[in-house]
């Protein structure tokens, strides 16, 4: 842990000074006006996000693997960004402007649905759970599309499928801090999380309400996904590969596994950022791409080691 923290550290502060404007630490110390308009103006915002979008987006990942017993699920499988989508689409229609309450209970409700419905329906394979996900997913982005299409949204929801962080500045990437105390909030109820993960009748038998304790964990899977999905974008497959990595190589304590998971998911989007301004410099590509070739690289891992320990 010691070592993932310092590698964040370490790239965060080099991240600072990378850009197409140019920003130095000399400068800076000569009390520069333009450089520290620049750093406090853009490179802090988009580090902050950075952070706060890979911690949050892959703890929401631990957490829906946990709640819905399976290491395959996650937002990104599961619909959860999805229905934020919609959320967002008809907050846009009905209100004519982003309204957060909507976003996240329609998260929420895609999220519970969709865990209410693997848990009643035993799947042999567990593999099976994230192409339920994917097509229920599919099925509400469908949706979303009509709507936005029929209202003439559909640039609003565009933007939403490719995750940039070029354009945040201090001012537009606030809502992630609401990360935080969701983080902290999952640490403290890791325990009744666990529970839960083992199985209704056993979180019964200890004492628990098994349907409170399920709603409070979509509850912060659906309001962290989302807000990172509103600000950032879709980051398709970090809130699965980070819980899985983590899994592998420090065991599944859940308590002990949030804060590695954050420290993990947020170095993880910090390098992907940094390797998406470095590769074609001065020009920038989409964070999404990026995760999405090692998302999914790391997603087929998976599923070929689960079926050769299968067997």
């Amino acid at each position: 842990m010691k070592k993932l923290l310092l590698a964040l550290v370490v790239l965060s502060l080099a991240s600072l000074f990378v850009g197409v404007g140019q920003l130095n630490f000399a400068a800076l110390l000569a009390g520069d006006v333009a450089h520290w308009h620049l750093l406090f103006t853009s490179r802090i915002p988009r580090l902050v996000a950075v952070l706060l979008a890979g911690a949050g987006l892959s703890i929401a990942g631990l957490i829906m693997q946990q709640i819905s017993q399976n290491r395959f699920a996650s937002p990104s499988t599961s619909g959860t960004i999805e229905c934020a989508m919609l959320g967002y689409i008809l907050s846009l229609v009905l209100f004519g402007s982003e309204q957060l309450w909507l976003v996240f209970g329609v998260a929420m409700a895609g999220t519970l649905l969709f865990v209410q419905f693997i848990n009643r329906i035993q799947f042999k394979n567990a593999i099976f759970v994230p192409l339920v996900g994917i097509i229920f997913g599919n099925v509400v982005d469908s949706l979303a599309t009509f709507i936005a299409y029929k209202y003439d949204a559909l640039q609003n929801l565009s933007s939403w499928t490719v995750a940039n962080f070029a354009n945040l500045l201090q001012g537009d990437y606030e809502l992630l801090y609401i990360a935080i105390p969701f983080a902290i909030f999952s640490y403290l109820y890791a325990a009744r999380i666990s529970a839960v993960g083992l199985g209704k009748d056993f979180a019964t038998n200890l004492g628990l309400n098994y349907q409170q304790v399920l709603i409070i964990g979509v509850l912060l899977v659906s309001v962290m996904s989302a807000s990172v999905v509103m600000i950032v974008g879709m980051l398709p497959f970090l809130g699965l590969i980070v819980p899985n990595l983590v899994s592998h190589f420090f065991g599944d304590n859940l308590r002990r596994n949030i804060p590695l998971t954050a420290i993990l998911g947020a170095l993880i989007v910090l390098c992907c950022d940094l390797a998406g301004r470095l590769i074609i410099f001065p020009y920038e590509i989409p964070i999404s791409t990026i995760i999405s070739i090692l998302g999914g690289s790391v997603f087929i891992f998976f599923i070929l080691k689960g079926q050769k320990d299968a067997r």
